[in-house]
């Protein structure tokens, strides 16, 4: 049957770059890199250092993840390929739909895996520390930034990886005053990068009983998470540390002593804050890691504005400035201004889809082409 054969025709096309997503991935090297981990991992006294053994556990999960993924495309492949006999052969129209169904998949995860392959920045393979705060606007702007909180925690979730609430103060009526989570997963600030910016919201305020509409802002900093041997070295005269009582839920302990902690950049009047964890010493090393993350991040604004006048153009990666509108009413539409790319289904996104954001912005980063406003 013709449909049969035109698809045949296609996966044979898209064979070549199936097995170039094998060298472009690396695989030999992951498949060396995992051998070695879980050697280590069988001899003595692997398990004493937890800290240790838990990010070789991680890494090992993480390579096993990238051959695991790439032999199940390969698996699909073979799969619609005997599915096109079958059908032929058969002569079954009602096997079309699982094949076309197949091949979109097929060709969604193969463009999935291909754009991780793009991430080759300097800290692209580290962790998150992602911090949001509400803009002007009170109640409307702090419930903003909550839902925004629950945006990012539910992508997490649908990619399998993990976070750790460092800091979370909860605002008085609704939503929060700032929130810093630290997520961990595979390339995930480079995934996350160009979260960084400001987000829109235009909808029905349901704290207006004339249910106007209103506009709200909301800051998201996405900072990678370096080492203690990075090349940030902060002194501890280079700082102002602050104790306090932790507010919130916590039960008796977190009331009682003085576990916060917040650290005051001197050279640069950067404040972080942590208060989530029981003790003092935890919060402090949470603080650090989040001083180390903004003053990178610090460089990396810096760099960029150099670039910036050495072009005489403007750089689209915006440090600080208005990157998506998520309307609700009176249409629905969430569109982010650097790429254009643009969704009506604004509940997926706000459920955590940030597939087509992400991948957008990683091909307009790789190209250069970004959106002319």
């Amino acid at each position: 049957m013709l449909q049969f054969d035109e698809y045949k025709v296609r996966l044979n096309n898209l064979k070549p770059a199936l097995d170039d997503l094998s060298q472009a991935l690396d695989l030999d090297a992951a498949a060396r890199e995992l051998e070695m981990l879980e050697s280590e991992s069988a001899s003595e006294g692997f398990w004493d250092d937890l800290e240790k053994s838990q990010k070789a556990t991680r890494r090992m999960n993480t390579l096993r993840g990238k051959l695991e993924n790439q032999k199940k495309r390969e698996g699909e492949w073979d799969d619609l390929l005997t599915l096109c006999e079958m059908g032929n052969e058969m002569e079954d129209e009602s096997l079309l739909p699982e094949l076309e169904e197949g091949f979109a998949k097929l060709e969604e995860e193969m463009e999935e895996a291909r754009l991780s392959t793009l991430l080759t920045g300097e800290y692209d393979a580290s962790n998150v520390i992602l911090t949001i705060h509400p803009g002007a606007g009170g109640t409307e702007a702090q419930d903003w930034a909550q839902m925004l909180y629950r945006m990012y925690t539910r992508w997490v979730e649908r990619k399998g990886f993990t976070y750790k609430i460092m800091d979370y103060q909860e605002a008085d009526e609704a939503g929060i005053k700032s929130a810093t989570i630290m997520i961990e997963g595979e390339n995930v600030y480079g995934c996350l990068r160009g979260e960084h910016g400001v987000h829109r919201l235009v909808r029905v305020s349901p704290f207006d009983a004339n249910a106007r509409r209103q506009t709200s802002f909301a800051s998201v900093e996405v900072m990678p998470d370096l080492p203690e041997d990075a090349d940030i070295v902060i002194k501890d005269e280079d700082y102002e540390m602050q104790v306090y009582r932790a507010s919130g839920a916590g039960g008796q302990h977190i009331n009682k002593t003085s576990s916060a902690v917040r650290l005051i950049h001197k050279a640069t009047g950067i404040v972080v804050a942590s208060q989530e964890e029981r003790s003092q010493f935890q919060n402090k090393e949470n603080c650090m890691r989040m001083l180390r993350a903004k003053l990178v991040e610090l460089q990396m604004q810096e760099k960029a504005e150099k670039i910036s006048d050495l072009k005489g153009v403007q750089l689209k990666i915006e440090w600080g400035s208005q990157i998506r509108s998520y309307v609700f009413m009176p249409y629905q539409m969430v569109k982010d201004l650097r790429t254009n790319f643009e969704t009506s289904n604004i509940d997926s996104v706000m459920d955590g889809n940030l597939d087509g954001f992400i991948n957008a912005y990683l091909k307009c980063a790789a190209t250069g082409n970004w959106a002319t406003k």
